[in-house]
């Protein structure tokens, strides 16, 4: 009896050299999911910071607003403290008459080694009619 390597079969050979295609084929397949994967989660992450930002900008100029008649330091730093306890850092305020506008900056990581910046602007002040 003449033996054959692992796995072959007598008198069956492969058509014409596509031996192992298939799975070439399913790694790019796997290798596709996985960079859209990646990108969707980039995506995403950028999504989150832009979002925290915009509230933390938001919670930061009503802090500051409701400290506005204290002065612009006090109702800077106002704003800043709550921008910071929502995972923001103050880069810019002014009070405006009564009116506050402050600017948050959040820094993400959408893929680990970079980094950027989402960043928003608010403004609060007393109601006008």
């Amino acid at each position: 009896m003449c033996e054959q390597p692992w796995g072959e079969r007598p008198g069956i050979e492969p058509a014409g050299g596509e031996r192992g295609g298939a799975t070439v084929l399913l790694l790019a397949v796997g290798l596709v999911f996985v960079l859209v994967g990646t990108f969707g989660a980039a995506v995403a992450v950028a999504g989150m910071a832009a979002q925290r930002a915009a509230v933390a900008a938001d919670l930061g100029a009503l802090a500051g607003a409701a400290r506005a008649l204290d002065g612009d330091a006090v109702a800077c730093a106002a704003a800043g403290d709550i921008a910071g306890r929502n995972g923001g850092r103050l880069v810019g305020c002014r009070l405006d008459g009564l009116d506050v506008l402050v600017t948050v900056e959040v820094v993400f990581t959408p893929l680990p080694g970079l980094n950027r910046v989402a960043a928003s602007t608010a403004r609060a002040g007393p109601v006008r009619g």
